[in-house]
Formats: structure tokens, sequence, C-alpha cells
């Protein structure tokens, strides 16, 4: 299984590093840091930065731990559809939009379903590819709830594809993960691919 949690890097720059490195990259752009427009761009940076991947700072474990065993016969797939989320490719730096699906058919265990859209979240603000992403969601799914089955769909717009190199605005990248019930019954993973729609 992919690891789950980033990994630790001693000593971590501190905040006046971070923003020195932006000054850097805008003088290697040919622009003026000191300029009025620029002043403030290193920290207004640097804390945008700590929003995109405050992924790093979260664990798709604990959000997934508080569970409802009290759900009786419910014999079926839970599914969540359209969870967007704003990544970044870690090749390029730059933005990757898209959607995602997430199934799980529950055995013992139910989670709420915002969790669900909380553990894309996680990974999406997190430097990663859409493969290793989407892999990631299922392996966390199936680690702590134990289900039949999980199922992981996402549909994105990577810029470094769209905005830069081959420049294919109208493209999109689609990645599927089944486990369990999902990958032995095709019926059931046409279903969820119906549903996801």
């Amino acid at each position: 299984m992919a690891k789950l949690k980033a990994v630790d890097i001693s000593p971590k720059p501190t905040r006046a590093e971070a923003e020195s490195a932006v000054e850097t990259l805008l003088r290697y752009i040919g622009e003026d840091p000191s300029r009025p427009g620029l002043i403030e761009t290193p920290d207004r940076f640097v804390r945008a930065y700590d929003e995109f991947f405050e992924g790093y700072r979260l664990d798709p474990v604990k959000e997934l731990s508080k569970t409802f065993e009290d759900i009786e016969d419910y014999n079926d797939m839970v599914i969540v559809r359209g969870i967007d989320f704003i990544s970044h490719c870690e090749h390029h730096l730059v933005q990757i939009s898209g959607s995602a699906s997430v199934a799980y058919w529950p055995d013992q265990k139910v989670v709420g379903i915002s969790k669900l859209a909380r553990v894309v979240d996680i990974f999406a603000k997190r430097l990663i590819s859409q493969e290793n992403m989407t892999t990631q969601i299922a392996s966390v799914i199936e680690k702590v709830l134990k289900p039949k089955g999980t199922a992981v769909l996402i549909n994105a717009d990577h810029h470094c594809m769209s905005t830069r190199g081959v420049e294919k605005s109208g493209s999109s990248t689609v990645t599927t993960d089944f486990r369990g019930v999902f990958e032995a019954s095709e019926d059931l993973r046409n279903r969820f691919l119906r549903l996801s729609k």
C-alpha cells in the first residue's frame, strides 16, 4: 500500500527562508521584488502555499476513524460523487482541477459522508500525481473501514498540459481504482461509473 503520511523533512526551512526563495524566483524571471506591486508577494505566496498544501498537516486515517456501527440491513454501495478539488502537480507545481467520485460497500463500519470528501481534499492538498491520489484514497478507505469493496474515479484537468507544453486545454485525465467487490464484478463497476456521472 502506498504511503499515507508525508515524509518528515528536517530541518524544515523557516518562513523567512521560504519568502527569500520566492524573491529569488521573482529575480529569476526578471522581476524586481522591491517594486511596489511585489513587496508583499513573498509573504502572500507563502501564506497561499500554507493553504494549498495543508494536506501535509492532516491525517486521512484520523478523518475516517469515527464510524457508525448502528446501520442495519444496508447492503449496497455508498457513493459520494462530484467532489470538486484543486491540487498541484508534483512535476511542475501547477494546478490540477478536477472532480472525484468515491464509493465503498460497507461491511461493519459506516463513515459520515463528509469524511470521504475530506479524504479527497487531504490528498489533493499535497504535491501528488493523479494516479497516486486515486490509489491512496482507495487504500486509506480500505485500511480504515475494511469494506467489502472500494471504488474511486477522478477526472481532472492538468494545467501543466493545458497552459504550457502541448497546451491542450480541452483535455482531461481519468483514473480509477477498484477493489474488493468492485474489482470482482464488472456489473458493479459499470453501475458505479454510471452513478458517477
